[in-house]
């Protein structure tokens, strides 16, 4: 990842962290806690990527894993958010961005259902039952309600903020290519109208030598 993605990514992770386990958590809402670390995620993920959106995932939620009152294994919720951050990273167009709000739409949708499958799976296999004493399915209807009404607000601008901060042409992408090379107007400037400029300039640097001469040669003739 790029130095401006991590340091936009960094404080991102930690203020959804901090308003999730100071603010959302305490609200007593039924069913699951809205997942605001989620949608910060995904929404770098939208943007940077496939391996951005998996190294922010991973990073955002070994983060969770550490701060306090985390009650699970460390390591968990990191490879929860890993996985969902790539998934989701695989829907960024090729032109790096969205035409509608429907993709992302379905992702926070298939995000907040995997997430809260694959976080109750991974419990289970380490001897963590507590999904099964507050019930899957409410679990994943609330989870997905919640993160549902929470994505109009946090998504975009997210992505708004990322897309500001990601618009170098010449530096590398997530996937070991350049942005440039990728971006049909960049490949377009530096491939076919730089010969078709280099021609023009030839032509009009052409023109005012031939005129000269001509100017020259009316002279001696006079």
């Amino acid at each position: 990842m790029r130095i401006n993605r991590i340091l936009l990514a960094a404080p991102l992770v930690v203020v959804a962290l901090v308003i999730q386990v100071s603010v959302l958590a305490r609200l007593q809402l039924p069913g699951a806690v809205p997942d605001l670390l989620l949608l910060v995620v995904l929404a770098l993920a939208l943007v940077y990527g496939h391996v951005g959106g998996c190294l922010v995932g991973f990073g955002a939620g070994l983060l969770a894993d550490l701060a306090p009152p985390s009650d699970h294994a460390i390591g968990r919720y990191a490879l929860v958010l890993c996985v969902i951050g790539y998934v989701a990273g695989l829907t960024k167009p090729d032109s790096g961005q969205h035409r509608s709000a429907t993709v992302p739409l379905i992702v926070v949708i298939g995000a907040a259902i995997g997430s809260t499958l694959m976080y109750a799976g991974v419990g289970a296999l380490v001897g963590d039952t507590a999904a099964r004493h507050v019930g899957l399915v409410g679990l994943l209807l609330s989870a997905t309600l919640y993160d549902l009404l929470l994505a109009p607000f946090i998504v975009p601008l997210v992505m708004a903020v990322a897309r500001r901060t990601d618009n170098d042409p010449l530096a590398a992408d997530g996937s070991g290519q350049g942005s440039a090379g990728r971006d049909p107007a960049y490949g377009w400037l530096s491939s076919g109208s730089g010969l078709k400029i280099g021609g023009q300039r030839g032509g009009l640097l052409g023109k005012p030598s031939r005129n000269k001469g001509d100017r020259l040669k009316g002279v001696k003739r006079l």
